[in-house]
């Protein structure tokens, strides 16, 4: 095979003739041609340091002399890997192996090895939302190939593998086709303004531009195609979880059906002619819009085949700093889970970010006293909130869970009894009374329909004191010295 060959995915960008047309059809992710990115951690198993923890994503496309490229682009978790401190610099070595091989007759087409030694300005169990990103391009010829990425930790000896799908076009082929589509995001405080893949289902508001991108081939001289695209917002959840003494949800809360791809809307609808035979790579731009979840779909018209082609890319905007905890409204909002309601709502109707941060921090010293003793307790508070944001995030953060709620408020869990769709977590912070043990019933399998784990709290009015007590022993700052 040759060696790596960059090819910027750029090309011919057809004039957008917006225009109304019937909504596309892809109600539910049951579709094969709906893609949805993973996350680093996707279901409560945070294992030690030193288990490298990755995203994956690769596109298979024509560059402009009509080769093959495999582009391959990975997210490494900088905190999971084993970081050494030595003479000031602290750093992790991983050993990278990409194998790219053919799904027909599982035909071995190359092999890939890189060491790689990671410099970071953290040390130790510090919250980071600090990725190493790894690119490469492959020239191949056209098909269909599954890409297996494998990182070793040299320091543990763990190893990490993921595979992912992706496929090639035949240029030669009198048929129209089209590649998955891809995802890319800008930054607006950037100083060079460059998109860069996205390999999560989740991007934060700080992308102020996203844009879509895919390629599509058209043998037929004499045949126009027209190009239609829909940018789909669904009904889903975003609230913060109730606390554990509250009712239950019911089964037809959205809080428990968690977003609902039959209640879709509808925000940006175009349609493009492509009147020319050849390869064409399609760009289409947006401002990221506010959180929730979204699917972006392109389906074409005038084609031969029986079964409509149409890709599409699910997505979820998340907050600004995700999975970190940045700005002032930011570390307002987990507050709910110590305040009262009203007093809650008065602090999120600040609008002044300066006027807010001093009203968060006025909280925690007129509660903790201590301004030192008060400087740990927030630490803590935002450490569990950012780790519940990487453990438990799916359609909303993950510290707005129940699991997520839980695991701020009471701390991990020493053990975790599970079932085909329950989760017991056993003991915390304070109590090994069986009474104050904790249990989660998924409302629906995960599945390519739902793939999400929602986890709901089962509630009753026993917890009550027990959390009353845990909520005192935050506004207190005792949380240290039980923690400790």
């Amino acid at each position: 095979m040759n060696s790596l060959r960059n090819h910027s995915i750029t090309g011919l960008v057809l004039v957008i003739l917006t225009a109304a047309f019937a909504a596309i059809a892809c109600s539910g992710t049951g579709n094969v041609n709906i893609e949805r990115a993973t996350e680093f951690n996707e279901s409560y198993n945070r294992t030690e340091d030193g288990h490298p923890d990755l995203r994956l994503m690769a596109m298979g496309f024509l560059n402009e002399y009509d080769s093959g490229i495999i582009s391959v682009t990975a997210d490494i978790e900088n905190r999971s890997l084993v970081f050494r401190h030595l003479e000031g610099v602290t750093t992790a070595d991983i050993e990278i192996v990409i194998t790219i091989v053919g799904t027909e007759g599982d035909r071995y087409l190359d092999s890939y090895s890189s060491t790689k030694t990671i410099e970071n300005d953290i040390y130790g169990h510090l919250i980071s939302a600090n990725i190493t990103r790894y690119e490469r391009n492959f020239e191949v010829p056209p098909g269909s190939y599954k890409i297996f990425f494998s990182v070793t930790d040299k320091a543990s000896g763990s190893e990490t593998i993921r595979e992912v799908f992706t496929t090639v076009p035949d240029p030669g082929n009198e048929i129209v086709s089209m590649t998955s589509v891809q995802l890319f995001g800008i930054y607006s405080d950037e100083y060079e303004q460059k998109f860069e893949p996205v390999t999560s289902y989740n991007i934060s508001t700080k992308k102020d531009s996203i844009r879509f991108v895919v390629q599509i081939t058209n043998n037929l001289p004499d045949q126009s195609l027209t190009i239609r695209s829909n940018l789909i917002r669904f009904e889903s959840d975003t609230t913060a979880a109730r606390l554990a003494s509250f009712p239950n949800y019911s089964s037809s809360s959205l809080p428990y059906r968690g977003i609902d791809y039959r209640n879709e809307k509808s925000l940006d609808e175009t349609r493009r002619i492509l009147d020319q035979a050849g390869v064409v790579m399609i760009e289409f731009f947006h401002k990221t819009p506010e959180p929730g979840n979204y699917r972006f779909v392109v389906a074409i018209d005038g084609t031969d085949e029986e079964v409509e082609l149409l890709r599409g890319r699910d997505f979820s905007v998340k907050g600004e700093n995700f999975p970190r905890i940045g700005s002032s409204r930011e570390l307002a909002e987990p507050l709910v889970y110590l305040m009262r309601e009203r007093e809650h709502e008065k602090l999120m109707s600040i609008e002044d970010p300066e006027k807010l941060k001093e009203a968060i921090d006025r909280f925690w010293l007129e509660n903790v006293g201590s301004v030192n003793r008060a400087k740990q307790v927030i630490s803590l508070y935002y450490e569990r909130v950012e780790e519940a944001n990487m453990q438990f995030t799916g359609f909303k953060e993950g510290w707005k869970t129940d699991r997520g709620m839980i695991y701020i408020l009471f701390g991990p869990p020493t053990h975790i009894n599970r079932g085909l769709r329950a989760q017991q977590w056993i003991g915390s912070d304070v109590s090994r009374d069986p009474r104050y043990n904790f249990l989660f019933m998924q409302t629906r399998i995960r599945s390519s329909h739902f793939p999400f784990d929602n986890y709901i709290l089962q509630r009753h009015q026993g917890y009550h004191a027990y959390q009353y007590q845990q909520i005192q022993l935050w506004l207190s700052g005792r949380i240290l010295d039980v923690h400790l």
